[in-house]
């Protein structure tokens, strides 16, 4: 008989956790180096809730679960249309410039690593994106929170 429990004896979760970056950081200390792990994490439930989560910790699965348990406080919801967003987004976080398309369905997810991840685990099917500002993911993962975050719905004609 197979338990649908997790190793770790946690129910199974309607989430899905995506870790974008994994960081090894050191901080100088009288014993020596303090080494410790950063991790980004992506969580959502490809129904149109996503959150970001930063976690640090002496080790990485520690650190991925604090990382994934702020991302669930945090979460947003995406309004949608149809399988992709309802308009054009471009958005300034920081040193991070994000633009986000609408597409037509079947066109897929046309996203760098950071967009993608937000975008997928969000459950957005169709969308054309362009990472146009820094390289860092974790910026990247936040300035496309952002841009979800400020879409508006379309509303209905009655």
């Amino acid at each position: 008989m197979m338990n649908s429990r997790r190793p770790d004896n946690r129910p199974p979760s309607e989430f899905e956790e995506k870790v974008v970056q994994v960081n090894r950081v050191s901080k100088k200390g009288k014993g020596g180096n303090k080494i410790s792990f950063s991790v980004l994490v992506v969580v959502g439930d490809k129904k149109g809730r996503v959150g970001a989560g930063l976690g640090g910790a002496p080790d990485v699965s520690a650190a991925v679960k604090k990382a994934v348990i702020y991302a669930r406080k945090h979460l947003i919801t995406v309004p949608m249309y149809k399988t992709t967003i309802p308009h054009v987004i471009f958005v300034k976080l920081g040193a991070a410039r994000i633009m986000l398309k609408p597409a037509p369905p079947g066109t897929g997810v046309i996203a760098g690593g950071p967009v993608r991840a937000v975008v997928e685990t969000a459950g957005i099917r169709d969308i054309v994106s362009k990472i146009l500002g820094t390289s860092n993911k974790a910026s990247n993962v936040y300035a496309t929170m952002e841009a979800l975050r400020q879409l508006k719905a379309i509303k209905k004609k009655a």
